[in-house]
């Protein structure tokens, strides 16, 4: 993770991982929070499959940024757009129906945010490595004509 931008989306898919998981021990317990999900049996497999995209993502790998999408995507997509289209109809909203709106407007945005981050980066394919050490600290050769110079060049001092 060399961007600034890549560690803020990661801290923030994490948080919002992490408010999931509270999310769905609270209501396995009865009580009640402000996220509900919708299903927890593909919550908790949501769960797992964000927690190696975020790994994924951190690595700089756009495959993982892809899934993320895909997955929060199907997720959170068909709930964001049953509650836009109450809203659109004109029908009377409870909180409950915007703070799950705002959480699964979060689940969308955030990987959006990952995918555009990967893709815009014009170093994670232009320069996979970094050039400016790589020809002194890979280049095996240099480092055995740097060693025989060293043997043969003792200055004496007087």
């Amino acid at each position: 993770m060399k961007n600034f931008s890549t560690w803020l989306i990661v801290a923030f898919a994490v948080l919002f991982l992490i408010l999931r998981v509270a999310g769905i021990l609270m209501t396995q317990t009865g009580n009640e929070f402000m996220i509900i999900p919708m299903n927890v049996n593909y919550e908790i497999i949501l769960c797992f499959v964000a927690f190696v995209c975020i790994l994924l993502i951190g690595k700089r790998k756009l495959i993982g940024a892809f899934v993320y999408l895909l997955a929060y995507g199907a997720y959170f997509g068909s709930d964001l757009f049953q509650k836009v289209m109450l809203l659109i109809n004109g029908e009377n909203l409870t909180m409950d129906n915007y703070s799950s709106m705002f959480f699964a407007l979060i689940g969308i945005a955030l990987p959006i945010a990952a995918v555009f981050d990967l893709l815009l980066d014009k170093n994670r394919k232009a320069h996979p490595v970094d050039k400016k050490t790589d020809w002194y600290y890979k280049n095996e050769k240099y480092d055995r004509q740097l060693d025989e110079r060293a043997d043969k060049n003792n200055y004496r001092t007087l």
